[in-house]
């Protein structure tokens, strides 16, 4: 089909009468300029709400109170709870004051506003021979937009409990980080931002998150330095054989800083929280789960 010949000569026209001061050229530059904006504000209004929920993990060890702040970000309130034995999920929704970083353009009565308030908390259990599930969990899960690591303030404070803390915590960073490394394409996947929450601050022996960060990140280093040294002597003496190693951060020497997993596109923050009790205060991890929705 031929194409209609395009007149030169008319579009001149047109150009010209637009830039004219005439009133006509005037009152539909102005019209323009009012219905344009106006037209690119309902487009957006009307464009159709997130329907995927986006799910955040929370994993750490038992008795750090994952299943209380699981229970405080459903129903506002904690509840009794018992120790889990596998994983749960429950559909929560950010309180007014909270806004999703998604919808923080949106008008005060867009009703796709109120749906992107929802999200999903996925409890995982922390018994050493259960957290299969949370590994499983971090590796199939394709809505994942944050992972919480949860733990107890005041346990940490003692070593047995710093260490135990610090070990889960290395494993699920180090898995992570592989997932990022593991990456066929040259994008890699999407990176899930982590977040460990110093829970039960009130109790009289819980550390400040600060103090808190600083403890981990020693462990950890003491945790490489044992692992590596484990991984060489194994290979002693294994001639041909290429003996993988799983460095977590820079090369897995010297001194470990949350900063060096930025490499992997791992951002870590330490914040503190309390699940329970008239103190409650959760209201930082939950203006830390909505910049990541």
């Amino acid at each position: 089909m031929d194409r209609l010949p395009i007149d030169k000569d008319t579009i001149r026209d047109w150009l010209t009468w637009s830039f004219s001061p005439s009133i006509s050229a005037i009152v539909i530059t102005f019209l323009i300029s009012i219905l344009l904006p106006i037209s690119i504000h309902l487009f957006m209004y009307r464009a159709k709400a997130v329907t995927v929920v986006p799910s955040f993990l929370l994993v750490g060890p038992s008795g750090a109170g994952k299943t209380t702040l699981l229970t405080r970000s459903e129903h506002g309130t904690a509840a009794s709870t018992h120790t889990s034995q596998s994983p749960q999920a429950v559909t929560c929704r950010l309180p007014s004051s909270v806004t999703a970083r998604s919808s923080q353009y949106r008008a005060a009565d867009d009703p796709s506003k109120e749906k992107g308030r929802q999200f999903e908390l996925i409890d995982t259990p922390g018994h050493g021979k259960l957290r299969h599930h949370a590994f499983t969990a971090l590796e199939s899960e394709k809505r994942l937009r944050g992972l919480i690591f949860v733990l107890d303030s005041a346990a940490v404070a003692s070593p047995a409990g710093l260490t135990e803390a610090a070990m889960y915590l290395h494993d699920v960073l180090l898995a992570l980080q592989k997932r990022h490394t593991a990456s066929k394409t040259s994008k890699g996947p999407a990176s899930i931002p982590v977040l460990i929450a110093a829970n039960k601050l009130d109790i009289f022996t819980g550390l400040p998150a600060q103090v808190i960060k600083k403890k981990l990140q020693q462990e950890i280093t003491n945790i490489r330095t044992t692992r590596a040294k484990g991984l060489l002597d194994s290979a002693t003496g294994s001639e041909g054989e290429d003996e993988e190693r799983e460095w977590l951060g820079e090369g897995g020497e010297g001194v470990f800083k949350f900063k060096q997993l930025e490499e992997s596109e791992i951002e870590v923050t330490v914040l503190g929280s309390i699940a329970i009790g008239d103190q409650a205060q959760t209201d930082e991890m939950l203006q830390w789960v909505a910049q990541q929705m």
